[in-house]
């Protein structure tokens, strides 16, 4: 009797019922819509945090760098001067450590050994300023597209990143590139992660102190480097073995070694830079970072966190509206769909009270009637949930489909010190990666999560309605029938 008597007045106030319906399809459309798009800010953060500093990366442990006060820190270039006039072509690298002080490789096993990390890995981020030509006491000049800014001969000072020595009829030329030397025994961590093996392959865990080398996609490109060639650093040849390209933004290094091998250039023997670090419970990171500072004296930790709060840019406006005016535009256009849902039941009953009167007269309690508007109100609600998913998944559909473009861009987070560029706050070779803006694709992926929420809200609404309904029903008397036939 239940539900004939429902299917019954459904499909006789069908009008009513699909008012109600739209009012609860609104508001759980737009939460669809927000919730996902929130997650897509969420996703496209991710990207841009992951280009800097790997996959699976919780946090990393650095050591700022000292103040370059002594000219003993300047880059110095060693050639034959017997003869200025000379045409012989000569070559000079210096290879310095980049960004932080350097790190005992045991403080890698120390940070593994805190409680809350799941693993760690250590990695050493290099810069090699190479010059290389013909020798001449002349001036350095700068290049006007790079950014240097100090003139000097090639046997002191400090180089800029692109120039050349003029003077005497003869020039070098200037290359700056970065190298990062990474633990092959630990692949799935680190800033190699951030790129994709496009060509060739990757380290094999064997090849701790192998002279071989992976190259970036552009970097290679740049410089005609190619798989099965060499690639020369310090005098050592390295044999390309693979070529990255990175999944989004610049790459972390412009050429990835074995972490011997980077520790052997530098003169950096059982040093790190960097220690990238995964926890075990990506709820309890802030807890691991405390414990890793108490622990271990004299470093700082950085989290994804800690970097995602400088995050500027589009990206970061758009974030910001949609986890605020989003959410409280969701909750009010859902209150105001609840209460709207709740008075037009509530009317609807009162202009059934000859119905329900007549129904009290013929002997139904006031359970049962108040039973059968809630079920009324419910399977409103249940199809106003249907409505509300349904537009919820196109109009996620539509913002994933059109792909807006958002700009990031990350600030110093105060840890790198002095070299480590403006991404130099996490990660050793984030370095220029975070000076300019990166482009990201937002999509508003919709959770299975999600759409539980969304019936719930439907089922909840439905409930609400019925409660108004229910209320007004049980107030009814037969009489109430009687002065409404009068």
């Amino acid at each position: 009797m239940f539900f004939t008597y429902l299917r019954r007045e459904l499909r006789r106030r069908r009008k009513a019922a699909l008012v109600v319906a739209s009012g609860l399809a609104l508001g759980i459309a737009l939460v669809i819509v927000v919730s996902s798009v929130s997650s897509g800010m969420e996703k496209a953060q991710g990207k841009v945090l992951q280009s800097l500093y790997g996959l699976g990366t919780d946090m990393t442990v650095t050591k700022a760098a000292a103040p370059a006060n002594s000219t003993s820190d300047r880059p110095r270039f060693n050639f034959d001067a017997k003869d200025s006039d000379s045409d012989k072509e000569q070559s000079s690298d210096r290879v310095m450590v980049q960004g932080f002080q350097t790190l005992a490789s045991s403080t890698v096993s120390k940070v593994d050994a805190q409680k809350g990390v799941a693993d760690s890995v250590g990695g050493l981020s290099l810069q090699v300023i190479r010059i290389n030509g013909q020798f001449t006491r002349g001036q350095f000049k700068q290049d006007p597209n790079s950014g240097g800014s100090r003139q000097g001969g090639p046997g002191g000072g400090q180089q800029s990143p692109q120039g050349r020595v003029e003077g005497g009829g003869a020039n070098f030329d200037v290359n700056n590139y970065t190298v990062y030397g990474t633990d092959v025994t630990k692949p799935a961590l680190g800033p190699l992660t951030s790129s994709k093996i496009t060509s060739g392959r990757t380290f094999k865990t064997s090849e701790t102190n192998a002279k071989v080398v992976v190259a970036d996609k552009s970097y290679a490109k740049e410089k005609k480097l190619k798989l099965g060639g060499t690639v020369t650093i310090k005098s050592v040849k390295y044999k390309i073995i693979g070529i990255a390209t990175p999944d989004s933004g610049d790459a972390a290094a412009n050429l990835y070694i074995p972490l011997q091998q980077a520790q052997t250039l530098s003169d950096s023997k059982n040093k790190v830079t960097t220690i990238y670090v995964k926890a075990s419970d990506s709820q309890q990171i802030a807890g691991v970072k405390s414990t890793i500072q108490k622990n271990i004296s004299g470093t700082t930790v950085t989290t994804s966190a800690d970097l995602a709060d400088t995050v500027s840019g589009s990206l970061s406006t758009a974030s910001d509206l949609a986890s605020s005016v989003g959410k409280w535009l969701s909750i009010a256009v859902l209150v105001a769909a609840f209460l709207v849902a709740g008075l037009l039941t509530s009317s609807a009953v009162s202009r059934r009270v000859r119905e329900f009167g007549t129904l009290k007269a013929l002997g139904w309690k006031s359970s049962r009637v108040t039973r059968q508007v809630v079920g009324e109100a419910i399977v409103n609600g249940l199809v106003g949930g249907a409505l509300g998913i349904a537009l919820g998944l196109a109009g996620a559909y539509v913002v994933t489909e059109i792909s807006p473009n958002l700009q990031a861009q990350l600030g110093n987070t105060g840890g790198g010190g002095q070299g480590g560029g403006p991404g130099g706050g996490f990660g050793g070779p984030a370095r220029q990666t975070a000076s300019k803006a990166l482009d990201v694709a937002l999509t508003a992926p919709v959770s299975v999560d999600t759409i539980v929420i969304a019936v719930a809200l439907a089922v909840a609404g439905g409930l609400i309605a019925g409660a108004f309904g229910g209320w007004r029903a049980s107030r009814l008397r037969p009489a109430d029938a009687l002065r409404r036939v009068e």
